[in-house]
């Protein structure tokens, strides 16, 4: 079975030393992102994840679909968790961390 969390669970536990990967691309990852979180895109989670999971691992995308693939492929060796409903949800209860350009 897959280990999934809700975005207020995640709120609970998103401390700093938690390992939260959110596997969009960069640019999704730079307009905003769930603070504490750590972009490491999804094909290159993929090709080594050993180089990115420690121990419990959280996974989130833009709206959990991405990352229910990601934790389905790496559930059997990893202990892996998707965020459900992704940064979309947790923007709709929490604040995310947002990049402003300047001069804009």
């Amino acid at each position: 079975m897959l280990d999934s969390i809700s975005v207020n669970e995640l709120k609970s536990v998103n401390k700093k030393s938690i390992n939260l990967i959110d596997v969009r691309e960069p640019s999704e990852f730079e307009a905003a992102h769930i603070p504490n979180s750590k972009n490491i895109p999804l094909k290159t989670l993929l090709k080594s994840p050993e180089e990115f999971i420690k121990g419990k691992t959280y996974i989130v995308c833009a709206s959990g679909s991405r990352s229910k693939k990601v934790c389905k492929k790496l559930s059997k060796k990893y202990d892996v968790v998707n965020v459900l409903g992704g940064t979309a949800m947790y923007s709709r209860h929490y604040s995310l961390i947002r990049y402003v350009k300047a001069g804009k």
